[in-house]
């Protein structure tokens, strides 16, 4: 998650940081608070899902051979899927973390929006040299 967190910083200052200073010193702009969190939530929801679907991972997740699977398929999570898991993640990590401490009491060892959501983590072997 910190590696990941590293990663949406870029995210974020490219895509929210840049406009925003662009809108308050060029036109004196200062959008509403809502409509900035509304923006963030679009952003990143935008980022995990694109990844998520495209490869099963986003940048940090191929850093540890990590991939995003759907369930019961064990194929790419379908576009719906991706979008609930990334609204599932905010309560779950918002909540005192609640959903990622649910992996330890978990039988698969999921976290709780995996598991509301149909999807699952799994590692993936590494890749050999030749």
């Amino acid at each position: 998650m910190l590696y990941e967190s590293m990663l949406l910083l870029g995210v974020l200052a490219l895509t929210f940081l840049v406009p925003y200073l662009m809108l308050g010193v060029g036109f004196e702009i200062a959008p509403p608070g809502w409509f900035a969190w509304l923006h963030i939530f679009a952003v990143l929801g935008a980022y995990f899902v694109w990844y998520w679907r495209r490869h099963g991972q986003t940048l940090a997740m191929q850093t540890w051979w990590l991939k995003l699977v759907d369930a019961q398929e064990g194929c790419h999570p379908t576009a719906a899927r991706c979008w609930l898991r990334y609204a599932l993640c905010w309560p779950s990590v918002l909540l005192f973390g609640i959903g990622l401490l649910w992996a330890l009491v978990d039988r698969d060892r999921q976290f709780l929006h995996d598991r509301l959501s149909g999807t699952c983590i799994v590692l993936l072997p590494p890749a050999t040299k030749a």
